[in-house]
C-alpha cells in the first residue's frame, strides 16, 4: 500500500529552506556545481540532517531532508557573475559549522545578501572594460599603437553590453549587439585614422565579453563527473561565444 511521506518538522523545513537558498544564490552568482553541493551537504551535516539528499543542477535543486520525508524544490531564474555573494555563502557555512551562529541566523543572513551586496557600480565596470581591453589588446597582438583605441572599444562595448542586458531579458542577444557595437566602433576608428588594425581593435574590445567563467565552470563540472551541468555550461558558452562571433561578422558585414 501506498504511504504519504512523513510530515517535515519546523527544523526540517528550516534545514531544506537554508540549503536551498544557499546553494541558489552560489549557483546564480557563478558557483560551480561540486562546490555547491558540498557546500549544501556541509550545511546539512552541521544542523545534524545526516540523511539529507540532495540533487543539484544548473536550473534548479531539489533537497529532502531524508528518504521519508518529501522533497522541495528551488528552481534557478537567472545566472550572472557575482564571487563575493559565493564567497559570502562559504563564510556563513564555516561559522555555522563552528557554531558561531545559529541556523536561524544563517538563513537570515542569506536573505539579505541580495540587499546587502551590490555589483561594483558602473562607471568602475566600464573603467575595467577598458583597461581590459587595452592591455591585452597589447599582450595578444602586441600592437602598442593602438592600445587606447582599443581601450575606447572595449568601453563603448562593455556600456552597450551593460545596457542591453539591462533592458532585454533574452539571452545572448546582449552579447550580440554589444560584439556588434565593438565591431563598428574598430571599423570607424580605422577609417578616422585613429588605429592601425580593425582585427586587434576587435580582439581587444570583446575581451570583458568572453565567456570566460562560463567556460571554466564547465570544465571543472565535467571533469568532477557533473555530466549534466558540465555540458550545459559548455552549451551556454558556445552560444554567448556563437553571439559574440555573429556579432562581428555582421558589422563587418555591413561597415566594412
Amino acid at each position: 500500500m501506498f504511504k504519504l511521506p512523513k510530515p517535515r518538522t519546523k527544523k526540517d523545513v528550516l534545514v531544506v529552506e537554508t540549503c536551498l537558498l544557499a546553494g541558489k544564490i552560489m549557483i546564480e552568482n557563478g558557483s560551480e556545481m561540486s562546490r555547491v553541493t558540498d557546500t549544501i551537504y556541509r550545511i546539512a551535516e552541521n544542523a545534524q540532517a545526516y540523511q539529507a539528499r540532495a540533487y543539484v543542477t544548473l536550473t534548479g535543486i531539489m533537497m529532502s531532508p531524508s528518504s521519508k520525508i518529501g522533497a522541495q524544490i528551488a528552481v534557478i531564474e537567472k545566472r550572472t557573475f557575482n564571487l563575493e555573494k559565493v564567497s559570502l555563502v562559504n563564510d556563513y557555512s564555516r561559522q555555522f559549522a563552528e557554531h558561531k551562529i545559529t541556523l536561524q541566523e544563517f538563513h537570515s543572513r542569506l536573505a539579505l545578501i541580495e540587499k546587502n551586496v551590490k555589483d561594483f557600480p558602473f562607471w568602475l565596470q566600464t573603467l575595467s572594460a577598458a583597461i581590459i581591453s587595452g592591455t591585452l589588446e597589447v599582450v595578444f597582438r602586441n600592437n602598442l599603437p593602438d592600445l587606447w583605441a582599443a581601450c575606447v572599444v572595449g568601453m563603448l562595448g562593455w556600456i552597450a553590453y551593460y545596457m542591453i542586458s539591462k533592458y532585454i531579458a533574452v539571452q545572448f542577444i546582449s552579447e550580440f549587439l554589444a560584439a556588434f557595437v565593438v565591431a563598428v566602433a574598430s571599423v570607424i576608428a580605422i577609417k578616422l585614422h585613429l588605429a592601425n588594425s580593425t582585427d586587434d581593435l576587435i580582439i581587444g574590445g570583446i575581451m570583458p565579453l568572453v565567456p570566460g567563467v562560463p567556460i571554466t565552470n564547465a570544465v571543472r563540472d565535467a571533469l568532477s563527473g557533473n555530466l549534466v551541468s558540465g555540458p550545459a555550461r559548455g552549451l551556454e558558452a558556445f552560444m554567448i561565444a556563437c553571439a559574440l562571433g555573429f556579432g562581428v561578422a555582421l558589422a563587418l558585414t555591413i561597415f566594412k
